[in-house]
């Protein structure tokens, strides 16, 4: 028998996947993660952009999106319900989780869903006086297989000094992993891996990167700080993962990951 390329091609996929996974992927299973911080609408043309970000995302076919840097009806971003404008752009169902009050409106973190959420939960995440509140945004949802599961999106501190993002990234960790139930813990975590709260997450959350693959800035990215985390290591495994290569529709690139949940134990 003459093998063509494509033929050839098809086999050895097919060879690798039995090796890696030992098992055939049960599609009902299969969650499509984002995380995305999308600087409150405006892209680095400098223009104001729900199109292009919307487009951004649809082209990721994700199940569920974390969105950071979340404007809700700010005289900066037009009066817009910015989740709610991309939950329409996008048909999936929206979520916003203040953070603090801004700009003659509010400021946080928003959640796309092609699931209905089961619940919702707003998790203030403590700081120092006269730094900026950071929230945590967490929904459960049941995914086709008919497991419920746990998505939390959230963006640490971004200054300097890592004292609010250790103080954050611990009460979040409290607050978050509270039981065994299936979580994906995703954001702009505004610290690189070596860093001392990430290294804190890293105790009890497993990554789905093994290397750094660098997400900002957007347009020549020098560094990892948005993260897709995952917990209990024993339920998921990683199916895909890729920083997407988007230069232009915000400062961070997004981050795309294809999990599987797996069957409890």
């Amino acid at each position: 028998m003459v093998f063509n390329r494509r033929t050839l091609y098809i086999i050895t996929a097919l060879f690798l996947t039995n090796v890696l996974f030992g098992q055939a992927v049960d599609s009902s299973r299969i969650v499509r993660v984002l995380t995305y911080n999308i600087l409150h609408g405006k892209t680095l043309k400098g223009d104001f952009d729900l199109d292009l970000i919307a487009s951004v995302i649809s082209e990721a076919k994700p199940d569920l999106v974390a969105l950071q840097e979340v404007d809700y009806k700010t005289n900066r971003s037009k009066k817009y319900d910015l989740v709610t404008e991309l939950g329409f752009r996008t048909q999936m169902s929206p979520l916003f989780s203040r953070a603090m009050y801004y700009d003659d409106g509010e400021y946080g973190e928003g959640i796309l869903s092609n699931y209905t959420f089961l619940t919702t939960k707003n998790h203030p995440l403590p700081y120092t006086e006269g730094k900026e509140p950071r929230s945590a945004a967490e929904v459960n949802v049941v995914i086709a297989s008919g497991d419920t599961i746990r998505f939390v999106g959230t963006h640490l501190d971004h200054e300097a000094d890592d004292y609010n993002r250790f103080i954050q990234a611990k009460e979040l960790d409290r607050v978050v992993r509270r039981d065994d139930l299936p979580t994906i813990l995703v954001g702009d975590l505004n610290e690189t891996p070596e860093n001392r709260g990430m290294q804190l997450l890293f105790k009890y959350w497993e990554r789905s990167f093994a290397d750094n693959a660098f997400t900002f800035p957007s347009d020549e990215p020098i560094k990892k700080i948005d993260y897709v985390l995952y917990h209990p290591a024993r339920r998921w495994r990683v199916l895909e993962k890729r920083v997407i290569d988007e230069r232009v529709a915000s400062d961070h690139r997004p981050v795309l990951v294809v999990l599987e949940l797996l069957p409890g134990n």
